[in-house]
């Protein structure tokens, strides 16, 4: 299930996309199959290994064309091992409220993106993981965890800072809100709790058939309970600066 609604990316054929903590690669993906030639990037090896599996699978199966993904690379996002504006479309899915040094990691997004290119920033909304981080301490303090969460008007004014103009924004998987409160209620690690559980397969359900209902309550819950806040910026270059 996606975060980013790549119909409002202008991902056109051959445009390079990079994934910055692409975890197990659903954008990465979801791109390769729109055509664009992808960079997927995470810190965690086991990531890597897996999307770069499931790559050669779906190259092999047809899924894709050869060539389609440009690589799959182990690295910090604070220091990306590309050229300056060497890429159209950046997805950074779930990251920024992980590291520490936001600004640095904001500063290599939008050194990398051309000008007139896309960055898309997802991140947990304010106001349900407030709730999370009130009702339970082990949602966030565990290692690799959630550092601080983010307004949407913070989040424009850091990304604002690297010198990107924030164009459009929406919010994504209502139907997940309750499921983490549930889960932050009754202990995070108790996903075998019979409420837990039992969510969790509607969950699941939804992900693999789409069935109308689910669908159609998520697209009507997520202006209020949308788990996750989705940003789509812009990269500006001052007039007389050159591309």
């Amino acid at each position: 299930m996606l975060t980013v609604d790549f119909d409002r990316v202008r991902l056109g054929k051959q445009a390079v996309l990079l994934d910055v903590g692409c975890g197990a690669g659903r954008h990465a993906f979801a791109a390769a199959r729109r055509g664009a030639d992808v960079v997927a990037l995470d810190a965690a090896a086991g990531e890597c290994a897996t999307v770069a599996a499931t790559f050669a699978a779906m190259t092999a199966a047809g899924e894709i064309p050869p060539g389609t993904v440009t690589g799959v690379i182990g690295g910090d996002a604070s220091r990306l091992p590309l050229a300056d504006r060497s890429v159209d479309v950046v997805v950074a899915a779930e990251v920024l409220e992980h590291v520490r040094d936001d600004a640095a990691v904001l500063a290599e997004l939008a050194r990398v993106l051309r000008p007139g290119g896309t960055l898309v920033v997802t991140v947990p909304r304010w106001w349900p993981e407030v709730v999370n981080w009130l009702l339970s301490r082990e949602y966030h303090e565990v290692e690799g965890g959630h550092v601080r969460i983010y307004r949407r008007r913070q989040l424009c004014r850091r990304v604002a800072a690297a010198g990107l103009v924030p164009r459009a924004h929406h919010h994504a998987h209502a139907l997940h809100t309750p499921y983490w409160w549930m889960r932050c209620l009754v202990g995070v690690s108790r996903e075998d709790h019979p409420l837990v559980a039992a969510y969790h397969r509607v969950l699941v359900w939804d992900i693999v058939r789409g069935p109308r209902v689910t669908r159609w309550l998520d697209r009507l819950l997520c202006p209020l309970l949308g788990k996750s806040l989705v940003v789509y910026f812009e990269r500006v270059m001052p007039p007389g600066t050159g591309a």
